[in-house]
């Protein structure tokens, strides 16, 4: 409380100029604090998204070799298949 009879000094008031300015030096202030785990948290997030790629990528090459191999198998069996069964008669 203010007693009667005590001045108060003259509190400045800003223009709105200077309170944008405030403002952004304040929002500056706490880009500058939460940085480091801002950067962290997207080099987690690049590293993860990164991480699943590769996985994907690498299951399927993993996949069309398989399939490759699984195609190689069956021509030979249809060359079996082609040729008929292996007895004495025809060996």
């Amino acid at each position: 409380m203010v007693e009667p009879g005590v001045e108060r000094p003259a509190e400045p008031t800003l223009t709105a100029a200077e309170k944008q300015q405030l403002l952004r030096r304040q929002q500056l202030e706490l880009w500058k604090t939460n940085a480091s785990r801002l950067r962290r948290r997207n080099i987690l997030t690049g590293l993860t998204i990164g991480a699943f790629v590769l996985g994907v990528f690498g299951y399927t090459i993993l996949t069309v070799k398989q399939e490759k191999v699984v195609e190689e198998l069956d021509d030979e069996a249809r060359i079996h298949v082609f040729r008929g069964p292996r007895t004495g008669a025809n060996s």
